[in-house]
């Protein structure tokens, strides 16, 4: 989400971004908003030792109903799918605030793989207004579903946009490099992974 918050902060004020960090992937996410200079204005700290994906949606419903009942946005934008886009897209279903799914249309043919974010993804997509697809094939896949066309868009990727970014503003690495040797970036972070 990099990428979108910091072009929606650099809008000449266009948008009033609030960033909400839920506590979920804690570590990963730290270092990345650390890196692109993000902080967040709320963080719901929903994480607690051996909790379940069920106590995991129940906190984060709690908290992001909260926040929505707070906040009142017109929108709300959210990448993945994590329970948290999962819990993000019913909390303002509920509420009646507009969803836009980042990296929407991703399936696999097996409701369980990957578990349980194949299962996160669908059900997303039936509470999702603007649905983002990162890839042409994610773009047919919501289309076969009966998504209508005018709330699919064909945005990219924004992880592939995030690199780019460090491609141009260089960020510092937490390990020490070579430079006169190739570098391979490789992303690990499916847990059957």
């Amino acid at each position: 989400m990099a990428p979108i918050i910091r072009r929606m902060r650099a809008a000449d004020n266009a948008f009033d971004v609030r960033v909400v960090f839920t506590g979920q992937h804690r570590d990963l996410l730290r270092q990345a908003a650390r890196a692109f200079g993000i902080t967040p204005d709320v963080d719901l700290d929903v994480m607690s030792d051996d909790q379940s994906l069920s106590g995991l949606l129940s906190r984060l419903l709690v908290g992001l109903d909260a926040q929505l009942a707070s906040e009142r946005p017109e929108l709300v934008v959210a990448q993945g799918d994590t329970t948290t886009v999962l819990a993000t897209a019913l909390a303002c279903h509920q509420r009646g605030v507009r969803f836009v799914h980042v990296e929407a249309g991703l399936r696999t043919a097996d409701i369980a793989t990957p578990f349980p974010e194949e299962a996160n993804r669908r059900l997303t997509s039936l509470m999702t207004h603007l649905h983002c697809a990162p890839t042409e094939a994610a773009r047919k896949a919501l289309l076969a579903e009966g998504i209508s066309p005018e709330h699919v868009l064909m945005s990219g990727n924004t992880v592939v946009d995030a690199l780019l970014d460090t491609l141009r503003e260089p960020l510092p690495l937490p390990i020490t490099v070579d430079p006169t040797r190739l570098l391979a970036l490789v992303t690990l972070h499916r847990r059957e992974s």
